[in-house]
């Protein structure tokens, strides 16, 4: 019988790097991803007052080496999974599992990528060369090559089984948009931060950009750049810090597919496993979740997760956007820091979610610099999900506050 994991550690803390978004246009220069993580590490350290010396495990989507190297660390426990953009929540599960098995005390989670300043891959961006494999080559032919139009064909196989429409999902845009304009480290915050920026309406998301069809501009991710760090500790600890704890009540991970034409079923992913997982480990199911971070890559990502987590029936996830639930002072806020359509996506995405879950079910979302009035919610219990590669692998977590 699989041991019990439920709340045998807690992430304690959570920061980003200085300089996120563009940081040539705020800056005048480009960050490298290796600096965004030391950032990202130093001010969550700052934050809980834990010295880095004290860190035992070191989690990376295949940094973690280099970061010991960098930080003079001897970790006890090393974790490079690199699954995409689920790869943090991932972590968090490996984090508690080797907390619980006493091996570590305290687990850094790191990530820190330049998807803006190092467009394309390369110094700085991304660890992957050039050579195409096979199995993309052969994607490839039947139209399936590049994000938007792989999600494309997610979108449009959605539109066919349920019949939804390019209108439903706009409203997950709009939404989105609404929680970046209460969030001044948005990218898409106001007009100042980009002249894409500010509120938008269902008619500028339908009318904007093809990019893929039925994908317009509003539809896709940012690319942007960013590093953001937490901290995960045994209870002990967790209780003796100034931070306060957010306990994991719950985690799961599973795989559909690596190649999309190996997708069983284009509407659905294997987020419906991972969070039956994480949801029996917390003893709580989607009725009891009251806010929710979904990996939004695109909008067709965030509607069908919605599904798969079970927080809206199947072919109705638009619905938690449209009918209101999910926006400002809904009964399920979603992706209150603006999401990766509006508020930051360096490529992968997974690590923006667990920041911004800590922020809000530890009261500090709205502290100045992460929100405004409004951002901070009254949420307890947080359902986080993370996507990796084509709809492929999932990671869910079920987060709940301090009591």
């Amino acid at each position: 019988m699989a041991a019990n994991l439920s709340n045998a550690a807690a992430i304690v803390g959570a920061a980003e790097s200085n300089v996120i978004g563009y940081p040539m246009e705020l800056i005048g220069k480009r960050v490298t991803s290796l600096q965004h993580h030391i950032e990202a590490i130093k001010n969550v350290c700052d934050l809980t007052g834990i010295p880095v010396a004290d860190i035992q495990g070191i989690f990376s989507a295949g940094w973690s080496g280099e970061l010991a190297e960098h930080l003079g660390l001897r970790p006890r426990y090393l974790d490079t999974t690199m699954v995409g953009g689920c790869s943090f929540q991932i972590h968090v599960h490996h984090a508690l599992a080797a907390i619980h098995a006493g091996i570590i005390d305290i687990a850094l989670v790191s990530h820190g990528e330049a998807g803006w300043s190092y467009r394309g891959g390369g110094y700085g961006g991304g660890r992957g060369g050039g050579q195409v494999s096979p199995a993309t080559e052969m994607t490839a032919a039947y139209g399936i090559f590049g994000a938007p139009s792989q999600y494309a064909h997610a979108m449009v196989r959605h539109f066919h089984r349920f019949g939804t429409t390019a209108e439903d999902f706009a409203h997950i845009a709009v939404v989105t948009r609404q929680w970046a304009t209460l969030n001044p480290r948005a990218v898409m915050f106001d007009k100042k931060q980009s002249p894409f920026g500010g509120p938008i309406t269902l008619q500028d998301v339908t009318e904007a950009r093809l990019i893929a069809w039925p994908l317009t501009l509003y539809n896709c991710c940012l690319v942007t750049d960013h590093g953001g760090a937490v901290i995960v500790a045994r209870p002990e600890i967790a209780r003796s810090l100034r931070t306060n704890p957010v306990w994991i009540s719950g985690a799961g991970e599973s795989m559909g597919h690596q190649n999309m034409l190996e997708m069983e079923d284009f509407t659905a992913t294997s987020a419906s496993r991972s969070s039956a997982t994480a949801y029996k480990m917390a003893g709580l199911g989607p009725a009891d979740m009251e806010m929710a971070m979904i990996y939004d890559s695109f909008t067709i990502t965030a509607g069908m997760t919605a599904e798969m987590l079970g927080l809206a029936p199947r072919g109705k996830g638009y619905t938690l956007w449209k009918e209101g639930h999910a926006a400002p002072g809904g009964r399920l806020p979603i992706n209150t820091n603006g999401g990766g359509l509006s508020f930051n996506h360096s490529g992968m995405y997974g690590m923006q979610l667990l920041v911004e879950a800590y922020r809000q079910l530890s009261g500090t979302a709205e502290d100045g610099v992460n929100g405004i009035a409004g951002k901070q919610t009254n949420a307890r219990t947080c359902v986080v999900n993370g996507t990796g590669g084509t709809l492929s692998t999932t990671g869910t977590l079920v987060l709940t506050a301090d009591s």
